[in-house]
């Protein structure tokens, strides 16, 4: 045998040898055909969480239209989280456009805050009809319980005020504002005193004027502005607030219905909160469109307050988003079974597109002062 055939040979058992070590690995690697990927369980949101008074915050994330309804969720958290600065998020409300899965909100934000070991936020989602950045999908707004109390004296929660008529919208937003105005100066609080504002329109016509008007008279406030429907049956413009107090009210909480603003026996215009502590709920929903129904909605909401050590009867804030004004009158022919009518909350409710479940008619979500409080309505 010549020396390059002693070569060949030895080159070739060298490959049979690799060979055989590789293989017994190469069937480890395989996947084993008893195994299976099990995929780990998110947690739900809770129904309810308590916070401070004195250390409540607000932030609203910056718009974006990169990606989709996925990636915009993601990337509004991560624009919160930032700025957060390590508070706690009691609530987020994200309102949605477009025909995403709303779900798939609150999937997002329980796998965010999961995996980064924070303390899941209740959260509510709301569809609109639009939101005022072409492409934008999402738009996020969060409460926080700061490290350090923020609100000495308590806050305002101002119930939406309500402005139509056949003037563009952008008049209605200046008359809306102008009446938040007045609420500020009953409760004794400066404009720039006001943290959030939350205006609910008929049409995004004219956004840069909406803006300006509320961010000139609240230069310090969150601003939230989005389109309800796509299809209005009349023109709104409706902003809600929450202002800190720079003095504390008479009692623990203090109904207000100052002179100059509409008085309705359904709800007050102001609630002035110095109770050391609140309990926040998300979205409740009801289904189908029976007087039955919609009790049963309201009753889910008594149960999940109760468990967290409130009662619907010390709601200070209620937000309703009903799917039709019909809807709306549903609401109003039973709120009282559960409500304190002698105490009427803060509220806002007027229609909007759509909620998380096909099946829903609408949504409730409360804010309810923990324990029993001493209250007075002016």
């Amino acid at each position: 045998m010549t020396s390059t055939h002693r070569a060949t040979v030895a080159a070739l058992a060298a490959v049979f040898l690799l060979q055989a070590v590789a293989a017994p690995n190469q069937r480890s690697k395989k996947k084993d055909p008893d195994f299976t990927q099990t995929l780990e369980v998110l947690p739900d949101p809770p129904l309810a969480i308590p916070a401070e008074t004195a250390r409540l915050g607000f932030l609203t994330a910056p718009l974006t239209a990169k990606g989709l309804l996925s990636q915009q969720t993601r990337d509004s958290l991560k624009a919160l989280l930032a700025a957060s600065r390590g508070a706690q998020f009691i609530k987020i409300r994200a309102f949605v456009a477009g025909t995403g899965d709303l779900r798939r909100v609150q999937a997002i934000v329980s796998e965010v805050f999961t995996e980064r070991r924070l303390t899941l936020p209740v959260v509510s989602v709301v569809q609109v009809g639009a939101l005022p950045m072409d492409g934008a999908q999402v738009q996020l707004e969060a409460v926080l319980q700061e490290k350090r109390p923020v609100n000495p004296h308590g806050l305002a929660l101002i119930s939406g005020q309500d402005s139509a008529g056949p003037e563009p919208v952008t008049v209605l937003v200046r008359q809306s504002v102008e009446r938040l105005k007045q609420a500020l100066t009953a409760a004794s609080a400066a404009p720039d005193q006001m943290l959030r504002v939350g205006c609910f329109v008929t049409s995004l016509d004219g956004l840069a004027t909406m803006r300006e008007s509320v961010a000139q008279s609240f230069p310090k406030a969150q601003i939230t502005i989005v389109q309800t429907q796509r299809l209005a049956e009349r023109q709104v413009a409706e902003c809600e607030g929450a202002a800190r107090l720079t003095k504390a009210p008479a009692s623990p909480v203090v109904l207000l219905n100052p002179e100059g603003l509409p008085a309705s026996k359904n709800y007050s215009q102001l609630a002035l909160v110095s109770a050391p502590r609140l309990i926040f709920a998300g979205d409740q929903l009801a289904f189908r469109y029976q007087e039955s129904d919609a009790r049963l909605a309201f009753q889910r909401l008594e149960k999940t307050m109760q468990a967290a050590g409130a009662s619907l009867k010390n709601t200070v804030m209620l937000n309703i988003y009903p799917l039709s004004p019909q809807l709306a009158e549903l609401v109003r022919k039973v709120r009282f079974e559960f409500l304190d009518q002698a105490r009427p909350p803060a509220s806002t409710m007027l229609p909007f597109e759509g909620l998380p479940s096909m099946d829903a008619s609408f949504g409730l979500e409360a804010v309810a002062v923990a324990g029993p409080i001493t209250s007075s309505v002016r």
